[in-house]
């Protein structure tokens, strides 16, 4: 698949982030021309820094709400393929500054589909969303891309209207097809790198590090854990598909099979057994906490039969994997060596 996008010009929102860092290089590795559109890294340390990405692209630090900036940079650089990762990306941090979610998260998406309508040369474009856009009414069994979108909190429901937002533009003013036009949903994504607030492995290694107990709000949610690898291999694989195939534009859910659909305290032991050296975890009861949900799973029938994507790493594999990560960081292996190296052996290059 790889192949496939060797000297393709890509766009990337949100590159600066921990998923769009990831995807980054994943492009960069396999030959890409790439751009990308965001803010400066959301955290500090980032993996964005830490790797020197932007040593190897065209980076531009910049308001994905700034719609005349959007469309100008889009314009310039003539992409072939459109990645939009831009967002405001925690739940909690939504209830904080509800305002700059949705500008973030809806008026975002309105910009960037305003800039697709003004570029001839997009020829795919993919809108990566959250599980969290589904009206959860705590099934056992996973969400399929026809449910309905209704996400509960800020965040959510700002994802929720992002595809909307994308629906309606694909609808209004792509019917003639020249440009192929998805959104991808996927769980919650793990992975070296990640320094992100109200998240559970970089609080677990922030334990660590700290020596304290790892403390757990909600150990028995459960939600669709997966590798930030495992996602990103979908969202590439359905990028190149629809290139050259546009009726395969659509939503797509990417998340783990069954037996990775784990409760927080399950993936805490996990990376409990991972780093070793006596860590462990707590429950600690948290007062006037927001709204969360206690299950949620996605159901990936349509990508694997259309597409062909299969998850390769499960959940206890992923864990090892960040652990693997950040031990390799304290030892002295740089942040791009270690991520470009578990890039490698995912995709067998």
């Amino acid at each position: 698949m790889l192949e496939f996008y060797k000297n393709k010009k890509v766009f990337i929102t949100g590159h600066t982030g921990f998923k769009g860092t990831w995807l980054c290089r994943i492009l960069l590795l396999a030959g890409s021309n790439v751009t990308g559109y965001a803010l400066k890294a959301p955290t500090n340390p980032s993996l964005f820094e830490l790797s020197q990405t932007s040593k190897d692209m065209n980076s531009i630090i910049a308001d994905i709400r700034n719609k005349d900036e959007l469309e100008a940079r889009i314009l310039e650089f003539q992409p072939d393929i459109i990645f939009h990762l831009a967002a405001q990306p925690l739940v909690r941090a939504s209830y904080s500054d509800p305002v700059y979610t949705y500008e973030t998260n809806v008026m975002g998406t309105v910009n960037i589909m305003e800039a697709l309508r003004k570029c001839a040369s997009v020829k795919s474009f993919i809108n990566i969303t959250t599980d969290k856009v589904y009206k959860n009414k705590e099934w056992l069994w996973g969400y399929r891309e026809d449910e309905e979108l209704c996400g509960f909190d800020p965040y959510s429901n700002s994802k929720s209207c992002s595809e909307l937002v994308t629906y309606s533009y694909k609808n209004s003013f792509f019917a003639d097809d020249k440009v192929a036009i998805s959104t991808a949903r996927s769980g919650n994504v793990i992975g070296g790198g990640d320094y992100s607030a109200d998240r559970i492995i970089p609080d677990c290694i922030r334990a660590i590090k700290a020596n304290k107990n790892i403390e757990l709000r909600n150990p028995n949610s459960t939600r669709p854990y997966q590798h930030v690898l495992e996602c990103l291999s979908g969202y590439l694989l359905l990028a190149m598909k629809q290139y050259s195939d546009k009726s395969l534009a659509s939503s797509y859910n990417f998340g783990p099979d069954d037996g990775s659909c784990v409760s927080t305290g399950m993936l805490a032991s996990l990376f409990c057994d991972a780093w070793g050296d006596g860590a462990k975890w707590i429950s600690v009861e948290q007062k006037d906490a927001p709204h969360e949900a206690n299950f949620l799973k996605l159901q990936c029938e349509k990508a694997k039969n259309i597409l062909g994507w299969l998850p390769k790493w499960d959940i206890k594999q992923a864990v090892e994997k960040v652990v693997e990560w950040q031990k390799a960081l304290d030892g002295g292996i740089s942040a791009s060596q270690i991520t470009d190296k578990q890039i490698k052996e995912y995709f067998g290059v």
